[in-house]
């Protein structure tokens, strides 16, 4: 059940969902005019982020003319929170009138053509979660057996790679795949996937694109490719890494995703 909307995004009317994921957040305050911010804790019965890079608010404000929510941080599944309470947000963007989500992430590079820094646009997505988000009682209103040959909007993807080239940003476009972590994959486990034709792999993502699909949100997905995955890097991974490279291509990340919030 959805928590009671808060007054100050209601009166707000939000038109574009933004997910900022691991070492991104920083896009909401580069970027957006902002108009306010609203802690996860100050809403009844809402998650809190626990992981470091995660700041755990909304911040809702203008960019480019148009009225952006933006989740300043995430939920995932290794955190301990049903799939439920982790896509609880877009059901409440939903609810508020966002059609729009751009979900971004950090994430491992499996293609060995990526290296860290580069910039993925998820054309399609591989669901290791061992469970959807979608399971349990069915909800009146709510499509059941939502349809996923589609799940990233395809004319948004053709116009943000068009837009991408016109301003010299290199975008990769590929499947990012989903595991539970926290611990990161073994070596052998990034073998499997590349044979199974994943592209890069992290901890997040899938769950709300489904649940925004299944409600008839359009979704764009991008990972920014903060480490190569286990068995293709030269040493151990640590969390450490995503933020510093996330960090590095500071700039950059924020004029990909400024571009593409324009797009839509």
């Amino acid at each position: 059940m959805l928590p009671e909307l808060p007054v100050e995004l209601t009166d707000f009317k939000p038109e574009i969902g933004l997910i900022l994921g691991s070492g991104l957040g920083f896009f909401a305050d580069d970027r957006i005019d902002v108009i306010g911010r609203l802690p996860y804790d100050a809403i009844e019965g809402f998650p809190i982020s626990t992981v470091e890079g995660h700041a755990g608010q909304f911040v809702y404000g203008d960019l480019n003319g148009q009225r952006v929510l933006c989740m300043q941080g995430r939920f995932h599944f290794y955190e301990g929170y049903r799939m439920d309470q982790l896509t609880l947000p877009v059901r409440m963007m939903h609810q508020l009138g966002v059609q729009d989500l751009c979900v971004t992430n950090a994430a491992g590079g499996i293609n060995p053509c990526y290296v860290p820094g580069d910039f993925m646009l998820i054309h399609d997505h591989m669901n290791f979660l061992g469970t959807n988000p979608l399971i349990g009682p069915s909800v009146d209103g709510e499509l059941r057996f939502p349809d996923m040959s589609e799940v990233y909007d395809k004319s948004l993807r053709h116009q943000i790679r068009d837009w991408a080239r016109t301003q010299d940003i290199s975008l990769q476009e590929g499947i990012y795949l989903a595991t539970t972590g926290p611990s990161f994959e073994t070596p052998a486990e990034i073998r499997a996937f590349a044979t199974l034709g994943a592209d890069a792999v992290g901890m997040s993502t899938v769950p709300e694109a489904i649940v925004a699909r299944q409600l008839g949100m359009r979704v764009v997905g991008i990972s920014c490719i903060t480490n190569a995955a286990a068995g293709i890097s030269s040493g151990p991974l640590t969390h450490a890494e995503v933020a510093q490279t996330a960090d590095r291509v500071r700039l950059q990340f924020a004029d990909l995703l400024a571009g593409v919030i324009a797009l839509i």
